[in-house]
């Protein structure tokens, strides 16, 4: 298990010069945004993929997670989605989910996470919704199969699937093991959970964990680690009693005028805890380099 940090915190940034300030901060992996201004699939081809592997390499950062969520570079956060009425818009996402799975392939990295199907469009019900999500991954299984590219599925407030209930029962009805779980600590909090209770209930299909802090409200906005209400502790002793061995990120959109400042101060917050819980600090990052 190594400890990453998300580009989606950089977007004021290039994609090499993302790589290169999360890598002085002291993370050893990087999650990258499978979107505008960094990885939009579209936008590279074989060579720009070759200039991403050497930053990579120069950075000394392992890709933790294919961010695979939004879709700025022609959409929005959620849209297009797996389940909107038209499927010419729902193909643009099934398209954008095959082209991130070859990368993730390419850039040697194990998983990409994915919506857990989108807002549900005005008079539609959930049954139909996740008739059409079902519909959508039966197209890009097979691809994710081929490569050993796990779809991680992230459940998220105000979306079709957002609580454990909702994800286990969706998860059960997917006979193939590819398809897994992105969980996001903060996010089952905003759903009203225990995210360390959750983390253990669905503890089988989580391929990737996002970090964040939340407030007391379980509002859902992303804060800087030891800023809200989220039980590190109660979550990373779970993570070690159940001997979690993938990856974990840190996700900070919010903080664009200040990536570096809010990673600083997760990573001052959180090692202790992490040490503290047993976990080999020197294993999950490297030392910072010094301004």
């Amino acid at each position: 298990m190594i400890f990453g940090y998300s580009t989606n915190a950089f977007v004021k940034y290039t994609l090499t010069e993302a790589l290169e300030k999360i890598s002085h901060l002291g993370f050893k992996g990087v999650e990258i945004m499978c979107d505008r201004p960094h990885l939009f699939p579209p936008d590279f081809d074989a060579q720009a993929i070759d200039q991403v592997k050497t930053a990579l390499n120069t950075s000394r950062l392992k890709v933790t997670n294919l961010n695979s969520f939004t879709l700025f570079a022609v959409g929005d956060t959620y849209l297009p989605s797996w389940i909107e009425p038209e499927p010419e818009r729902r193909q643009i996402r099934i398209e954008h989910t095959l082209s991130c799975l070859k990368l993730a392939e390419t850039l040697g990295c194990g998983n990409i996470s994915i919506p857990p199907g989108g807002p549900l469009p005005k008079n539609m019900s959930r049954k139909e919704a996740l008739g059409l999500f079902y519909q959508g991954l039966e197209q890009v299984i097979a691809t994710a199969e081929a490569l050993e590219v796990k779809l991680l599925v992230e459940p998220e407030p105000d979306l079709l699937l957002e609580r454990t209930t909702e994800f286990k029962h969706f998860i059960e009805q997917i006979r193939s093991p590819i398809v897994g779980l992105n969980f996001d600590i903060g996010h089952f909090f905003c759903a009203g959970e225990n995210p360390a209770v959750a983390f253990e209930t669905l503890f089988p299909w989580i391929g990737h964990v996002h970090i964040e802090d939340i407030a007391s409200t379980r509002r859902h906005n992303h804060l800087i680690a030891g800023e809200g209400a989220i039980n590190f502790v109660e979550i990373f002793q779970r993570m070690e009693k159940l001997d979690y061995k993938g990856d974990i990120s840190l996700e900070l959109y919010p903080y664009v005028d200040q990536p570096e400042t809010a990673g600083r101060e997760s990573l001052a917050y959180l090692t202790p805890i992490l040490h503290h819980t047993g976990y080999s600090v020197g294993a999950l990052l490297k030392a910072p380099i010094s301004e």
